[in-house]
């Protein structure tokens, strides 16, 4: 069986007490760092310094600078807060002695009971009606083959589901991993943080077709709500409330097959229209990737 390759990119590397080092990319596609890998390794080095009575529930990150795709990543956690029923930690993830994401999760114990309830799933086609993603896909998905070959990513068509007709931009996605995950609830949830940004921030700009924009998260929120597995199916409920001084707002439910609520995310990121000349890298990071590229 092959080893999936998030397990690879989830596999810290602990260097002292609260401090781990997370691995590069293996990308053909990413100059800067995918969002969801920094995010995912963050997530792992705040687990791994909670006790195993609490779960993690929620985390907010901030993207302060533009990652170099190819180079290590270390991860810094401090203790906020250890109660009885929550802990909180914060983690900077650092390269070249600056940090390039902030973040903070929060954990809570699991036997806390109260009033339930969750807002139903659409009626949508099963994953297993719908081709691989691929063709018919929108061009700024195109990536998504190549480089999440683990992942089996299906987009649900425009036209296979009712929309809300509230909301200006909409998208649906399942997607599960291709290969079996380890049986272990944290490994699942920090697989689905990295897994969370792959198609959200795309969302804002189903409204504006053709639109070219420079594109980069900017901050990231998540709430994981009940258990599940990343490799079963996974439905992305996704939709983009707001575009507006070149930042665009994206919101996604993430239910399992059975039409359980998982988790919710936001995301804001940049929208910014391009001007002539422009591309879709910030400066930030091409003089950083030159930076890198010079000192190795």
């Amino acid at each position: 069986m092959n080893t999936p390759a998030i397990q690879a990119v989830l596999d810290l590397e602990r260097i002292d007490k609260d401090i781990y080092r997370g691995r590069a990319m293996d990308s053909d596609i990413f100059v800067r760092t995918f969002g969801g890998h920094v995010a995912g390794q963050a997530l792992v080095a705040a687990t791994r310094t909670v006790s195993e009575d609490k779960k993690v529930h929620s985390l907010h990150g901030y993207f302060l600078r533009g990652g170099v795709a190819k180079a290590e990543t270390v991860y810094k956690v401090s203790r906020p807060r250890d109660g009885r029923s929550f802990a909180t930690r914060t983690v900077e993830a650092v390269q070249d002695g600056e940090v390039i994401f902030s973040m903070q999760a929060s954990f809570h114990v699991t036997t806390d009971e109260g009033p339930e309830h969750f807002d139903p799933v659409r009626t949508v086609p099963k994953p297993e009606e719908l081709p691989p993603a691929g063709a018919g896909v929108a061009e700024n998905l195109k990536g998504l083959k190549k480089e999440w070959k683990d992942w089996d990513i299906r987009l649900v068509p425009p036209n296979a589901y009712q929309h809300d007709s509230n909301s200006a931009g909409q998208q649906l996605v399942w997607f599960r991993s291709r290969v079996p995950l380890p049986d272990n609830d944290t490994f699942h949830v920090c697989t689905l943080a990295y897994m969370s940004d792959m198609t959200l921030l795309y969302t804002a700009l189903v409204p504006h077709p053709g639109h070219k924009v420079q594109m980069a998260s900017l901050d990231h929120a998540m709430w994981f709500l009940r258990p599940f597995r990343a490799d079963e199916w996974l439905l992305y409920d996704q939709s983009s409330p707001s575009a507006h001084h070149g930042r665009g707002l994206a919101q996604g439910k993430i239910y399992d097959s059975r039409g359980n609520l998982v988790a919710v995310c936001m995301q804001e990121g940049l929208t910014r229209s391009l001007r002539e000349g422009a591309t879709t890298l910030p400066e930030e990071s091409r003089e950083r990737q030159a930076s890198s590229s010079s000192n190795s």
